[in-house]
């Protein structure tokens, strides 16, 4: 930055990490940014006023993941009955503090920051990491990041909904130091007052190292893969989860820290929420805050009515059939990749169509036997999220007169999804049987909603949900506005009585619900899809195109 040392210190960073990292690793940075040392410098009523930003270098991996069922999250196994969790302390076991978030909060200093110190190690451990995740061995795995390890067993706590217990014996060892406790009388304080400091420093140091959950019975194969690598001596046994629903700490012999797994998760969602809070809808914020209260919550449970593994394209395929789709997009729309995928792999021949095209007659919708308004945020939604979109339509006669004849054929079809179902409830009036369709307008939360869901297939004429009713179903949802709202158009009344509602949020109960967040939008009832009475067009504001195969949701459909 020119600023005097920090040119020093900048080619000291990059030398570290270009000619002595790198090549001990044995890798390469393929691209970079020169913005590890920055300063600004203005005038100020003739003063020269200057900010100089620290070296900093961060660092951003990427790798080919080829299958997305064998990803390793910090979700905990619970339906085994006898596992483990390991500590693989890549720091071995130095437990530096310099720069951690203990030491910030309580204004304290550390000469030693954590560092790489041997790159055989980390090299070792991705080698040990990759041998173990072949033969099937972590359950779970989560890193030691910032707030330390007490941070990531806690984690792992919060995503499991259950308790962990922990023994830190082995971690509270300090073979760096001499221990000379001074005169024996007060050998009991000074012992204690060093056994509290190391215990500190073993939950809260935030040295590279990872927590991994393992099978018992796999123990001694798991460090012999450890121990064939080199980094069995800074691997630990020090917990397993618990039925109590508790974290424990336990440290000679006796639990020095309890508290329940719903108290921590409070306190650690507790600044968000507060900030949330002026920031969002406060109802809405009280409702997922106190969601935290319910210690018996199943999660997310899908149910299918149908098998997923059946493909109902089949016969037609069979016979060549391939009715041709487009897939229609505007400025802003982003999905049509994945729903043109989707499509393609239910059957259909598939065709990319740009507005514009329409426009220019370079195609014309009497081409086509159906249609998919895919997803995004055409022309940004500053009209309204699709509001824009269909007002080219509506606004230009040409437009308006092919769509109406399209919806007017008795072979055609077509769904809109997110940005597209808001455009088609624009087009209600143009849609033979859509009289009844409400306008998606703002959410109850106040805000864009990106989450996943559970949602349940209703019966309904629909002819992309036919064989699916009663299925319950995690999905995502990406809106602002997806609040079905009955008071700008259409009749609920409707809806219900000649069962237009073809899908609603449920919660993980598997009831309907209105509440927040398992109805993201708060749309009454639950009402998130509708279709007509013949069932030829539909649009719902989840992203289903994102969950066209079984493996691709969070929660794998068995």
């Amino acid at each position: 930055a020119g600023h005097p040392g920090e040119d020093a210190a900048l080619y000291d960073t990059v030398y570290a990490v270009g000619m002595e990292l790198c090549p001990a690793l044995g890798i390469s940075i393929p691209v970079g940014k020169d913005s590890l040392s920055m300063a600004t410098t203005w005038q100020d009523q003739n003063q020269t006023k200057q900010v100089i930003a620290p070296v900093s270098l961060i660092i951003s991996a990427f790798a080919p993941v080829h299958d997305v069922r064998k990803t390793l999250t910090p979700q905990l196994n619970t339906e085994i009955a006898d596992t483990e969790l390991i500590l693989i302390d890549l720091g071995c076991n130095q437990n530096r503090m310099a720069g951690s978030i203990v030491t910030q909060v309580f204004d304290q200093t550390d000469t030693e920051a954590p560092s790489v110190d041997r790159p055989e190690v980390l090299k070792g451990f991705a080698s040990a990491i990759t041998q173990l995740r072949a033969k099937q061995m972590v359950l779970a795995y989560h890193d030691r990041s910032d707030g330390g390890l007490l941070a990531c067993i806690a984690e792992m706590a919060f995503a499991s909904h259950c308790g962990i217990s922990i023994n830190v014996d082995l971690l509270c060892i300090d073979a760096r130091t001499e221990q000379d406790y001074g005169d024996a009388k007060n050998w009991a304080s000074q012992v204690s007052g060093r056994r509290h400091e190391q215990t500190i420093r073993a939950l809260f140091n935030e040295e590279l190292g990872v927590v991994i959950q393992i099978e018992r019975s796999q123990r001694d194969s798991v460090f012999a893969i450890l121990r064939e690598q080199g980094i069995s001596a800074f691997s630990h046994v020090i917990g397993k989860p618990n039925s109590n629903d508790t974290l424990e700490i336990w440290r000679d012999a006796k639990c020095v820290y309890s508290e329940s797994r719903m108290t921590l998760q409070k306190l650690w969602q507790n600044t968000s929420y507060q900030i949330a809070r002026l920031r969002d809808n406060p109802e809405c914020v009280d409702s997922e805050f106190n969601a935290l209260d319910d210690a018996k919550d199943p999660g997310m449970s899908p149910k299918l009515t149908f098998d997923p593994n059946e493909n109902i394209s089949t016969p037609y395929l069979q016979k060549t059939i391939r009715p041709k789709i487009a897939i229609l997009r505007e400025q802003g729309v982003n999905s049509h990749l994945e729903m043109a995928y989707a499509m393609d792999l239910a059957g259909f021949a598939t065709h990319d169509v740009h507005m514009s095209d329409l426009l220019a007659g370079r195609t014309h919708l009497n081409e086509f036997q159906g249609l998919v308004a895919c997803g995004g945020f055409s022309y940004g939604d500053v009209l309204g999220a699709g509001e824009g979109w269909a007002k080219t339509i509506l606004f230009n006669p040409m437009l308006s007169d092919q769509f109406r004849a399209f919806f007017n054929r008795s072979d055609s079809f077509a769904l809109g999804v997110c940005n597209g179902c808001q455009m088609m409830s624009n087009l209600s009036k143009l849609i033979p049987g859509a009289d009844a369709w409400p306008k998606f307008t703002r959410n109850q939360s106040e805000q864009y909603e990106a989450r996943l869901v559970m949602v349940e297939v209703l019966d309904s004429p629909s002819l992309f949900f036919k064989g699916m009713a009663g299925s319950h179903l995690p999905i995502a949802v990406a809106h602002g506005e997806g609040y079905a709202n009955f008071k700008h158009q259409g009749n609920d009344q409707q809806v219900e009585s000649n069962h237009l509602a073809a899908m609603r949020f449920v919660d993980h109960y598997g009831k309907p619900t209105q509440r927040y967040p398992y109805n993201p939008n708060g749309s009454p009832q639950g009402l998130t899809g509708v279709t007509t009475p013949d069932g030829r067009f539909t649009g719902h504001q989840t992203v289903g195109d994102g969950a066209c195969s079984s493996h691709t949701p969070t929660h794998h459909l068995q």
